[in-house]
């Protein structure tokens, strides 16, 4: 299986800031290894990345319910001063928005195909695209590799880089 690596992710991308901008930063080893865990918990996590027609909607808040409750436990073990904080936390938030706020109502469309309405997969895509946000900002911190899977929801190249 191939993994996208930081680097590559780095030239993919424009405009995600982090925390410690063009500065030389080694995190500590228990808190890359937290982050780590996390990150291959994530590379489980269909819900992310699974094609809309397989999603069944019972699944799929499992799997963002035990997203969830990975982010709060792997926060746990992070120092308050962890780089880390601020993206779990803003996967964790946007876990808990999916399940929690009512998915936009799209009365004038019809019922899915794949027996949801659309505004669940809105929420979906929102939540995919929420993560993935999160998710690049950690990976580009702390040199991780992740599944190409995975990489999926991370954001898109810049198009104008792409024809340069």
């Amino acid at each position: 299986m191939a993994k996208l690596k930081a680097h590559n992710l780095a030239r993919r991308i424009t405009g995600i800031s982090t925390p410690f901008g063009g500065v030389s930063w080694d995190p500590p080893e228990d808190e890359r290894r937290a982050v780590r865990g996390f990150v291959m918990f994530l590379e489980d996590r269909r819900v992310l990345f699974n094609p809309h027609h397989l999603e069944i909607e019972g699944q799929v808040t499992q799997s963002t319910l035990s997203i969830r409750e990975k982010a709060t436990e792997t926060l746990a073990s992070l120092a308050d001063d962890s780089h880390a904080m601020t993206p779990i936390k803003g996967m964790r938030a946007a876990c808990r928005r999916f399940l929690d706020e009512p998915h936009p109502d799209y009365r004038h469309l019809e019922h899915g195909r794949f027996g949801h309405d659309s505004g669940f997969f809105v929420a979906l895509g929102e939540l995919r695209a929420t993560v993935g946000l999160h998710l690049a900002t950690l990976i580009m911190a702390y040199d991780l590799e992740i599944e190409e899977e995975l990489a999926s929801i991370l954001p898109m190249e810049n198009d104008d880089e792409r024809t340069e």
